[in-house]
């Protein structure tokens, strides 16, 4: 419901918590409301303590770990969290980081038309005020998470059919048929990923983590890095630089640009409507007067960087943060992950998830203590022998004078 002074200018269903409900550091709280329809365009913009409001849908995990980085307030949603057809990931993420959710809007009450994007808004009580407007919001809970959850999972089969559906569909297409069949056109690059390994990495769910347990492949194989969008700003603040940075160009920040990485703008493989350009980040990285190549190809940026090594002759492809598995595919909620499955179809037998890469490596770490000690246990018979052979007291003799005379 939201009211301006006493006067009602609209309608909105919900339960409005008591304070006592509510985190400590939300209950009657100042701070600034932040707008955006967009997240993952939103979320690097904000600063700790805001109040944000979005227009997100079942919110997937990814754009929730964006948000509990900024640290944010309270996350006012304008549509669902959870509309029920499959289950989505992103509110348990939000809630486990501690912060208070609330739906709000409708159809006759748009947040976004009501709310001003900056300024100052106070929330208690799961009512929210900003220039004498106030906003009566829906708390969005554990409890009524779980309920909607048990809901999404009886949905499953639906869901599972949707996205097998809309792969069959993508491929009655011709040019999409054509992206999984046939060789695709990919940039010449000046990194040279014919018969190296290739990382590419996606600000995909836990890709962080999965970077930190790279370390000893980095050093071992260094490998040439290709980030997609954002995820070159994650590499440099780990001080690895991306070999190329490679998609849309609207999650990455200027200083990500300008790092030195070949910079590959992920186009549209025909003409987008509402006027857009073929390659919508081809101006944002000619506006900072760098260069670039444009690749067009159907399906998703992650899609372009793993053809781009495909084609390119990697030996090896291993790949952090990309969609790897069924609950990858569902959590992000769009008909355009029928590409990405598709493509790594395609890709097969050369790509590798970071995951199995770590734990590989783990496994080795972990043997490596019992190797060299059981290497020791080997020796030492052998050593004592040698030192009962006239060579080898003779040997242990000059050791012994020559340690005195070094050492005293």
């Amino acid at each position: 419901m939201v009211q301006k002074g006493d006067q009602t200018t609209g309608t909105k269903a919900g339960r409005i918590a008591a304070d006592a409900s509510l985190p400590q550091r939300e209950r009657g709280a100042t701070s600034m409301v932040r707008l955006g329809r967009r997240t993952k365009v939103l979320a690097p913009t904000l600063t700790p303590g805001a109040i944000v409001v979005l227009d997100h849908a079942d919110l997937d995990s990814v754009a929730a770990r964006t948000l509990v980085a900024a640290r944010p307030l309270a996350v006012i949603n304008n549509v669902p969290f959870v509309s029920g057809r499959y289950p989505n990931r992103g509110p348990e993420v939000l809630l486990r980081a501690g912060i208070a959710l609330y739906e709000g809007g409708s159809g006759a009450e748009d947040l976004f038309a009501i709310l001003r994007d900056g300024e100052l808004g106070r929330i208690s009580g799961g009512v929210l005020e900003q220039s004498g407007t106030i906003i009566r919001l829906a708390p969005f809970t554990s409890a009524i998470l779980e309920d909607k959850m048990r809901a999404a999972r009886a949905n499953l089969n639906d869901a599972l059919s949707d996205f097998a559906q809309n792969t069959l569909r993508y491929l009655d297409r011709e040019e999409e048929r054509s992206l999984l069949l046939d060789p695709v056109s990919v940039p010449e690059t000046r990194t040279v990923l014919a018969g190296r390994a290739v990382l590419i990495v996606v600000r995909g769910d836990g890709y962080e983590e999965d970077l930190a347990q790279l370390g000893l492949f980095l050093r071992e194989q260094s490998p040439a890095v290709i980030a997609v969008d954002g995820a070159a700003d994650a590499l440099l603040t780990l001080g690895v630089r991306p070999d190329i940075i490679l998609g849309d160009m609207d999650s990455i920040s200027d200083a990500g640009l300008r790092c030195g990485a070949e910079l590959i703008v992920h186009a549209y493989s025909r003409p987008l409507t509402s006027g857009n350009s073929v390659a919508p980040g081809l101006e944002r990285v000619e506006s900072l007067r760098l260069e670039a190549q444009t690749f067009p190809v159907a399906g998703t940026s992650e899609d372009a960087a793993l053809l781009l090594a495909y084609e390119r002759g990697a030996d090896l492809i291993v790949a952090v943060g990309t969609h790897s598995h069924l609950e990858d595919f569902l959590d992000k909620g769009r008909g355009g992950m029928a590409s990405t499955f598709l493509v790594r179809l395609k890709v097969g037998s050369r790509l590798v998830d970071a995951r199995g890469v770590s734990r590989l490596y783990a496994r080795r770490q972990r043997l490596a203590p019992l190797m060299v000690s059981l290497a020791i246990c080997a020796a030492f018979p052998l050593v004592v022998l040698f030192a009962n052979t006239s060579v080898g007291q003779h040997l242990w003799r000059s050791l012994v004078v020559w340690l005195r005379l070094h050492f005293g």
